[in-house]
Protein backbone atom coordinates (compact mmCIF):
# COMPACT_ATOMS: atom_id res chain seq x y z
CA UNK A 1 0.00 0.00 0.00
CA UNK A 2 1.40 3.37 -0.98
CA UNK A 3 -0.06 6.55 0.48
CA UNK A 4 0.99 9.98 -0.76
CA UNK A 5 -0.31 13.30 0.54
CA UNK A 6 -0.18 16.58 -1.33
CA UNK A 7 -1.70 20.04 -1.34
CA UNK A 8 -0.20 21.61 1.75
CA UNK A 9 1.18 25.11 1.81
CA UNK A 10 1.35 28.50 3.49
CA UNK A 11 -1.92 30.43 3.66
CA UNK A 12 -3.47 33.23 5.67
CA UNK A 13 -6.15 32.84 8.30
CA UNK A 14 -9.54 32.50 6.64
CA UNK A 15 -8.15 30.96 3.48
CA UNK A 16 -8.83 27.48 2.11
CA UNK A 17 -6.71 24.52 1.10
CA UNK A 18 -7.52 21.12 -0.32
CA UNK A 19 -5.31 18.21 0.63
CA UNK A 20 -5.16 15.06 -1.46
CA UNK A 21 -4.34 11.51 -0.41
CA UNK A 22 -3.48 9.19 -3.27
CA UNK A 23 -3.54 5.48 -2.45
CA UNK A 24 -2.13 2.81 -4.72
CA UNK A 25 -1.53 -0.92 -4.64
CA UNK A 26 -4.92 -1.84 -3.22
CA UNK A 27 -8.62 -1.79 -4.05
CA UNK A 28 -9.09 1.74 -2.79
CA UNK A 29 -12.86 1.60 -2.47
CA UNK A 30 -12.60 -0.97 0.33
CA UNK A 31 -10.28 1.10 2.50
CA UNK A 32 -11.10 3.64 5.15
CA UNK A 33 -9.19 6.90 5.00
CA UNK A 34 -8.36 9.05 7.98
CA UNK A 35 -6.59 12.38 8.20
CA UNK A 36 -4.46 13.12 11.24
CA UNK A 37 -2.33 16.12 12.06
CA UNK A 38 0.61 16.85 14.28
CA UNK A 39 1.55 20.33 15.40
CA UNK A 40 5.04 21.13 16.73
CA UNK A 41 5.46 19.82 20.24
CA UNK A 42 2.10 18.07 20.23
CA UNK A 43 0.89 14.55 19.71
CA UNK A 44 -0.67 13.42 16.47
CA UNK A 45 -4.43 13.94 16.56
CA UNK A 46 -7.44 12.72 14.63
CA UNK A 47 -8.96 15.16 12.15
CA UNK A 48 -11.50 13.33 10.00
CA UNK A 49 -12.30 9.92 8.61
CA UNK A 50 -14.29 8.51 5.73
CA UNK A 51 -15.26 4.86 5.58
CA UNK A 52 -15.70 2.72 2.49
CA UNK A 53 -19.43 3.27 2.93
CA UNK A 54 -18.95 7.01 2.63
CA UNK A 55 -19.78 7.73 6.27
CA UNK A 56 -17.73 10.55 7.71
CA UNK A 57 -16.66 11.69 11.17
CA UNK A 58 -14.86 14.81 12.28
CA UNK A 59 -12.99 16.14 15.26
CA UNK A 60 -15.07 18.81 16.96
CA UNK A 61 -12.43 21.45 16.24
CA UNK A 62 -12.90 21.11 12.47
CA UNK A 63 -16.62 20.41 12.18
CA UNK A 64 -18.26 22.85 9.80
CA UNK A 65 -14.90 23.94 8.37
CA UNK A 66 -13.33 20.78 6.97
CA UNK A 67 -14.88 18.27 4.57
CA UNK A 68 -13.48 14.83 3.86
CA UNK A 69 -14.40 13.08 0.63
CA UNK A 70 -13.22 10.33 -1.66
CA UNK A 71 -13.13 9.57 -5.36
CA UNK A 72 -12.88 5.82 -5.76
CA UNK A 73 -12.34 6.14 -9.52
CA UNK A 74 -9.24 8.27 -8.84
CA UNK A 75 -8.09 6.23 -5.80
CA UNK A 76 -7.85 9.51 -3.95
CA UNK A 77 -9.30 11.04 -0.82
CA UNK A 78 -9.51 14.74 -0.12
CA UNK A 79 -9.64 17.07 2.82
CA UNK A 80 -11.19 20.41 1.96
CA UNK A 81 -10.18 22.90 4.62
CA UNK A 82 -12.04 26.21 4.78
CA UNK A 83 -11.86 29.09 7.22
CA UNK A 84 -8.40 28.03 8.26
CA UNK A 85 -7.05 29.19 11.60
CA UNK A 86 -3.48 29.53 12.87
CA UNK A 87 -4.16 26.62 15.21
CA UNK A 88 -4.69 24.40 12.17
CA UNK A 89 -0.97 24.68 11.47
CA UNK A 90 0.47 21.16 11.45
CA UNK A 91 1.79 18.36 9.35
CA UNK A 92 -1.21 16.52 7.97
CA UNK A 93 -0.97 12.76 7.54
CA UNK A 94 -3.20 10.40 5.63
CA UNK A 95 -3.85 6.91 6.93
CA UNK A 96 -5.35 4.14 4.85
CA UNK A 97 -6.82 1.24 6.76
CA UNK A 98 -8.57 -2.04 6.04
CA UNK A 99 -9.20 -4.23 9.05
CA UNK A 100 -5.81 -4.75 10.74
CA UNK A 101 -3.77 -3.51 7.80
CA UNK A 102 -2.86 0.15 7.54
CA UNK A 103 -0.41 2.44 5.86
CA UNK A 104 0.68 6.04 6.46
CA UNK A 105 1.86 8.74 4.14
CA UNK A 106 4.80 11.00 4.92
CA UNK A 107 2.65 14.04 5.52
CA UNK A 108 2.16 17.48 4.03
CA UNK A 109 2.82 20.72 5.87
CA UNK A 110 0.01 23.22 6.37
CA UNK A 111 0.93 26.60 7.79
CA UNK A 112 -1.70 29.22 8.54
CA UNK A 113 -0.46 32.72 9.31
CA UNK A 114 -2.39 35.37 11.22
Amino acid sequence: VRVVESGGGLVQAGDSLRLSCAVSGVTFSKWGITWFRQAPGKEREFVATIYSSGSTYYHDSVKGRFTISRDNDENTAYLQMDSLKPEDTAVYYCNARLSSEQSWGRGTQVTVSR
